[in-house]
């Protein structure tokens, strides 16, 4: 079981923007910045501890694949739009996926391309919440 993860960004202001909107649609925020009164160096996202960082000390090259859960197709859809509107790049309007392409059934999805070029998603798995 995953406790938290992260990504190295280029710039963890211009990133900072796109994530507050994207993970803001599913109800995460900053809890965490370093230093305390910029962010720059860091920045970790959660409802009560951070579960996903983004920083300036990983790698950022090398590009990431992020799944976060939603609670509805309505949150994947907002966070598709509120990412997308923050300067992310459509990578997969929000949408069931195909079994027939390897998703399990009543798998809901949407994907951006974050300021990197890492691929952000939320997914809402019908049937199993």
């Amino acid at each position: 079981m995953l406790d938290h993860t992260g990504i190295g960004v280029a710039d963890v202001a211009r990133s900072a923007a796109f994530y507050d909107a994207a993970l803001g649609a599913l109800g995460l925020r900053r809890s965490i910045q370093l230093p305390e009164d910029t962010g720059a160096d860091g920045i970790g996202y959660g409802r009560d501890y951070p579960i996903f960082w983004i920083d300036r000390f990983h790698p950022h090259g090398v590009k990431q694949h992020t799944a976060f859960a939603a609670t509805s197709r309505a949150q994947v859809d907002a966070f598709h739009a509120a990412a997308v509107a923050a300067g992310g790049t459509d990578n997969g309007a929000p949408g069931l996926r195909g079994v027939e392409t390897g998703y399990p059934a009543g798998y809901y999805a949407a994907f951006v391309l974050d300021p990197d070029g890492n691929n952000i998603e939320a997914v809402f798995r019908e049937g199993s919440r």
